[in-house]
C-alpha cells in the first residue's frame, strides 16, 4: 500500500482511535466487525431529549489503523447529529471514497489517498456503521 495511505494526519488519529471512549450510561450500544480484513468497533451513544447525539464513544482497540482514525473522527464530529445526519455523512463519505463525488464530507479529507484502495473503504466507514447500529438499537434508526 501507499505510504501516502498512512499519512501524519491518519496517523495521528489513529493514536486518539486506539484509546478506549465508552460510555458508562450509554442509550445504545452495537458492536460491527469488518469482513474483509477483522476489524472490531463498539459504539455507544448518548442521546438528547431531541434524539441527538450529545456523546458518542468507541472501543477501536481491535480495529486496524484506518479504523482507529475513522473512529477518532467519529468521536470528534457526532455530538449534535441526528441519525438523518449521520446516515448522510456516512452515504457522503462512501461516495467520496468510490470516487462517486470529489468533495469529501467535512472532517474525512485525510482519508483521500484510501479512494486508490478499495477493500480499505470497509474499515473507513464501520465505525460510522457501529453508531448507526448503536442509534437502531434505540430506534433512531433501520436496522
Amino acid at each position: 500500500m501507499s505510504d501516502d495511505l498512512y499519512n501524519a494526519a491518519i496517523l495521528r488519529l489513529k493514536l486518539a482511535g486506539e484509546t478506549v471512549h465508552r460510555l458508562p450510561a450509554a442509550d445504545g450500544s452495537a458492536t460491527r466487525v469488518s469482513p474483509v480484513c477483522g476489524s472490531k468497533i463498539i459504539a455507544d451513544v448518548a442521546l438528547g431529549p431531541d434524539g441527538r447525539i450529545v456523546a458518542a464513544g468507541l472501543d477501536a482497540t481491535k480495529a486496524c489503523t484506518l479504523g482507529q482514525a475513522s473512529a477518532a473522527v467519529v468521536m470528534a464530529r457526532t455530538p449534535g447529529m441526528d441519525a438523518a445526519t449521520l446516515t448522510a455523512t456516512r452515504t457522503a463519505l462512501e461516495d467520496f471514497l468510490g470516487n462517486r463525488t470529489e468533495v469529501a464530507p467535512e472532517g474525512w479529507v485525510m482519508f483521500a489517498p484510501a479512494r486508490a484502495h478499495r477493500a480499505r473503504h470497509p474499515s473507513i466507514l464501520l465505525a460510522l456503521d457501529a453508531v448507526l447500529a448503536a442509534l437502531a438499537q434505540v430506534g433512531q434508526v433501520a436496522a
